[in-house]
């Protein structure tokens, strides 16, 4: 996200509005912020820690919102309100389903 100073409160409030909006419409299901404050860590299958990440995901900004729609095409209309009030590209990608979930 690229803005100039004293934008991120309008910033804030408009994206606020967009995830009301789909709380309203019923398709929240989740949403968040990366806490950049804390590093990532990359836990083994014998339990092993250690500090880092992925090469291709060493840097994620933001956060993200989980949404539950009907098609992709819905997916890319709502992530088009969430880049116009956020001033950044949005990302989507689709979960698929676990029927242990």
């Amino acid at each position: 996200m690229v803005f100039a100073d004293g934008d991120l409160p309008a910033i804030s409030a408009a994206a606020r509005a967009v995830v009301r909006d789909a709380k309203a419409a019923g398709v929240w299901v989740f949403g968040g912020g990366i806490n950049e404050s804390v590093p990532p860590v990359m836990v083994s299958g014998d339990g092993t820690v250690t500090t880092g990440t992925y090469p291709q995901t060493r840097t994620i900004e933001g956060g993200y919102c989980i949404l539950e729609l009907p098609s992709r095409e819905d997916a890319i209309k709502w992530a088009a309100k969430t880049a116009a009030a956020c001033r950044c590209a949005q990302e989507v990608r689709e979960f698929m389903y676990d029927p242990e979930s």
